[in-house]
C-alpha cells in the first residue's frame, strides 16, 4: 500500500492500535456531549470493557435537536418510500423533532422512564424510527423485533427484554400479502411470562386491526395531553444501554446484544465520515430493515448523528415494481451511496441479467456502493461493478460489533479493491487469524478470525443480563480475544479474506476446505445467479461438497441443466482442486435464506444428513424449504 490513500490509511490504522485512547478521545469531538468524557477507556475490569465511562449524553440529542438549532430544520431527515403501497413522504428535521418530543412524552405519561424497556415490533414506517429515537430521548431502551416475527420468537425477547410498553402496528405489507402482526403480537404476549403494561398500535389502513383493553391506539397516543407536553432529553451515562438487538436464528433463551450509548454514537459518526464519505446534508440510501443491525446503524442513527438524509424504503429490490426499484429511489432522492446486501444484488442480476434498468434513470449524484451481511462473492462485485460504473465495497461486520470490522474506508481514501475480500481492518479493530492453539497463522493460511481485546467503542460491551453468556460463546476459545466465528486469511498485504461461517468449513478426507472458495468457482459461471455449498455426511471422506445453484433468468434448466451441471463440477476442479471432490450439483428454484440474505445452509446441511433441523424464525419464505427438501433428503451422489 504504497500510494497515497493506503499511506493515509496506515498512519490512522496505526495510531488506533498504539494510542487507542487518544485516537477515541478525539473522535469523541464529533459528539455533542451534556458531561465530555475526562477518562476514554476503562480497562479495570477485563474482559468487560467500557468506553466513555465519566461522560454523559443523549443520543436523540445529537441525532435530531442539534441539527435543528445548527439550522438544518428545514433539511429532509427522512424519505419514506412505500413501492408496496404507493406511499411516498418527507420528514424534516424540524418536524422529525416534533414527532419524537411528541411519541416521547408520550411513553412517559404510560410511566416509562430511564433504564424502561420498550419493544418496538414494527413495520419500515416512519413510526417506527420516531419510536427509536423517542426511547432514546428519555432514556429508555428500545428492544426493535423484526416486524412480522413468529409468536414465539417474539414472546421470547418480551420475556428477556422484559418491556414496560409494546409499540406495534396493524400490519405489514409484502408485494403479494397483508402480514397482520397484531394477532402475532397478541398470541406473544399470551406466551409470555412478562406482560408488558401497554401495547400502542399504529393502524394501517391495509388491515385495521381490533383493540383490547391494554392496547392504544398510535394516532390517540400521539396526540394525546402527555404527547402535546412532550418531552426534553434525559440525559444518560456513556455507559447506559441505547438499545438492545437479538441475533437472529438463537434457539431457546435469545441472545440480547446490548449496546451503550457513548461509544455507539462516536463509532457511527466516524464511520459516516471515514469509511463511507457522506456529510451532512447528503443522502444515503441503506436497503435494510430497521429490525437488523445494518436498519439500526445505518438507516437510523448514523445518518441522524452526522445531520444527512435517510431513506427509509419499505419495498424489495425485485418486484416493487421491477429491478430498477434501487436506481429509482437513488435518483429521486439524489442518494450518493447505497449500502445493502449481496443476495439484494443477486436477485437484481437474476431479473436483469445486463443491467439494462440502470440507463434509465440519473445516477450523476452516485458515487459509491456498500455490501454486507454475507459474502460478497467476486462474481457478484464483477457484476455490480460493471453495471454501475462506481466502486463497489465491500464490509465486514456482525450485530455483535454494530458497525465494520473490515472494508475499504472511502472517506479516508480507497485502497485497491480486491474481488473476494473487503479489504482491511478497519481502525480500532486489531484483526488477527489465529491456529487452533491461538497463535497468529502466517499470510495466507486459514483459521479463526478474531479480534484481540479491547475492541473499539460501538461494538458490545456485554450481553443483556447475561456476562457468563458473553464470555462462554465469544471470549473463552482465546483469551484476550473476541471470536467472530469466522474463518478466513490475510494476505501479504493485510488484506482479510473471510471465507465463512467456521462451522461451514468442509472436512474432505482430511483436507479442510471453505465453502467461500467453493462458492466463487461456482457463481463465475455465466449461467448462476446465486449458489450454495454444504458439507455432508459421507462414511469414506467424512464429508463431501454439495452445490445448490439457481439460474439465472432465461436459462432452460430443462435443455441446458446438464451441460451446466457438468461445467460446474469442472469449474470446481479446476479452481480448487481435484481434492473438492465436487459430484453432485443440484438446479433449484430458489436457496432458503433468513430476512437480511444469509444463506441457512446449516439448515439444508442437517436436512440433507437425514436430521430436523431448527428452522430459524428468521427465514424469509419457510416454502423454499419445504421444496428443497426432497432434494435434499434424495440420494446423494
Amino acid at each position: 500500500m504504497s500510494d497515497g490513500a493506503g499511506t493515509a490509511y496506515q498512519g490512522i490504522y496505526d495510531a488506533s492500535l498504539r494510542d487507542p485512547e487518544g485516537f477515541w478521545r478525539t473522535a469523541a469531538e464529533g459528539i455533542d456531549w451534556v458531561t465530555p468524557p475526562t477518562r476514554i477507556l476503562d480497562d479495570s475490569r477485563p474482559p468487560f470493557y467500557r468506553w466513555y465511562p465519566d461522560g454523559e449524553l443523549n443520543v436523540c440529542f445529537n441525532a435530531v435537536d442539534r441539527h435543528v438549532a445548527a439550522g438544518r430544520g428545514e433539511q429532509a431527515a427522512i424519505h419514506y418510500d412505500s413501492p408496496v403501497t404507493g406511499t411516498k413522504s418527507t420528514m424534516t428535521y424540524a418536524v422529525l423533532l416534533e414527532r419524537v418530543r411528541a411519541v416521547a412524552g408520550g411513553l412517559r405519561g404510560l410511566g416509562v422512564g430511564k433504564g424502561d424497556r420498550v419493544v418496538i415490533y414494527m413495520p419500515m414506517v416512519p413510526e417506527a424510527v420516531v419510536a427509536m429515537l423517542a426511547c432514546a430521548r428519555i432514556g429508555a431502551i428500545h428492544s426493535v423485533v423484526f416486524g412480522g416475527f413468529a409468536p414465539q420468537e417474539l414472546a421470547a425477547r418480551i420475556d428477556d427484554a422484559a418491556p414496560k410498553v409494546v409499540l406495534s402496528a396493524s400490519c405489514g405489507v409484502e408485494p403479494s400479502r397483508v402480514v397482520p402482526y397484531k394477532p402475532f403480537l397478541d398470541e406473544a404476549i399470551r406466551r409470555s411470562e412478562h406482560q408488558p403494561e401497554h401495547c400502542v398500535i399504529l393502524q394501517r389502513e391495509q388491515q385495521v386491526a381490533e383493540l383490547g383493553e391494554r392496547d392504544i391506539d398510535w394516532g390517540d397516543f400521539e396526540s394525546g395531553d402527555a404527547a402535546r407536553e412532550g418531552s426534553e432529553c434525559v440525559t444518560v451515562a456513556a455507559t447506559d444501554p441505547l438499545y438492545i438487538l437479538y441475533t437472529s436464528g438463537t434457539t431457546g433463551k435469545p441472545k440480547g446484544i446490548y449496546r451503550d450509548s457513548g461509544g455507539y454514537a462516536v463509532a457511527l459518526r466516524w464511520s459516516m465520515a471515514n469509511l463511507y464519505d457522506v456529510a451532512p446534508g447528503e443522502t444515503m440510501f441503506t436497503a435494510s430493515d430497521v429490525g437488523w443491525v445494518v436498519g439500526h446503524s445505518y438507516i437510523v442513527y448514523a445518518p441522524l448523528l452526522t445531520g444527512a438524509t435517510t431513506v427509509l424504503y419499505e419495498g424489495k429490490p425485485v418486484g416493487t415494481p421491477d429491478a430498477g426499484a434501487f436506481w429509482r429511489v437513488i435518483a429521486e432522492y439524489g442518494a450518493v451511496c447505497l449500502f445493502t446486501a449481496p443476495t439484494a444484488f443477486r436477485a437484481i442480476k437474476k431479473d436483469d441479467s445486463t443491467a439494462s434498468k440502470v440507463a434509465e434513470h440519473d445516477l450523476s449524484r452516485f458515487r459509491a456502493l456498500f455490501l454486507a451481511g454475507e459474502r460478497l462473492d467476486p462474481d457478484t462485485y464483477e457484476w455490480a461493478s460493471a453495471a454501475l460504473a462506481r466502486p463497489v465495497i465491500d464490509n465486514w461486520w456482525q450485530t455483535e460489533t454494530g458497525w465494520p470490522i473490515a472494508c475499504n474506508p472511502k472517506g479516508i481514501g480507497l485502497l485497491p479493491i480486491k474481488a473476494g475480500s473487503p479489504t482491511v481492518a478497519v481502525p480500532g479493530y486489531d484483526v488477527q487469524v489465529l491456529d487452533g492453539t491461538g497463535e497468529p497463522v502466517e499470510p495466507g493460511v486459514e483459521g479463526a478470525i478474531c479480534i484481540k481485546l479491547p475492541m473499539p467503542p460501538g461494538t458490545l460491551p456485554t450481553l443483556w443480563g447475561d456476562d457468563d453468556r458473553y464470555v462462554s460463546s465469544y471470549l473463552s476459545a482465546y483469551p484476550g480475544y473476541y471470536l467472530t466465528g469466522d474463518g478466513g486469511y490475510l494476505d501479504e498485504e493485510g488484506y482479510l479474506y473471510v471465507m465463512g461461517r467456521t462451522d461451514d468449513v468442509l472436512n474432505v478426507a482430511g483436507h479442510r476446505l471453505s465453502t467461500g472458495s467453493l462458492e466463487a468457482a461456482l457463481a463465475g459461471h455465466e449461467a448462476v445467479a446465486e449458489c450454495a455449498v454444504i458439507g455432508v455426511h459421507d462414511d469414506l471422506k467424512g464429508q463431501v461438497p454439495r452445490a445448490l445453484v439457481v439460474l439465472k433468468s432465461g436459462v432452460d434448466a430443462e435443455a441446458d441443466g446438464d451441460r451446466i451441471r457438468r461445467e460446474l463440477v469442472a469449474r470446481v476442479r479446476a479452481e480448487v482442486g481435484a481434492v473438492a471432490a465436487l459430484h453432485q450439483v443440484d438446479i433449484v428454484a430458489g436457496l432458503p435464506k433468513t430476512r437480511s440474505g444469509k444463506i441457512l445452509r446449516k439448515t439444508m446441511r442437517e436436512l440433507a444428513d437425514g436430521k430436523s433441523p431448527s428452522v430459524p424464525a428468521t427465514i424469509e419464505d419457510a416454502s423454499v424449504l419445504e421444496t428443497l427438501t426432497p432434494v435434499l433428503r434424495g440420494p446423494s451422489a
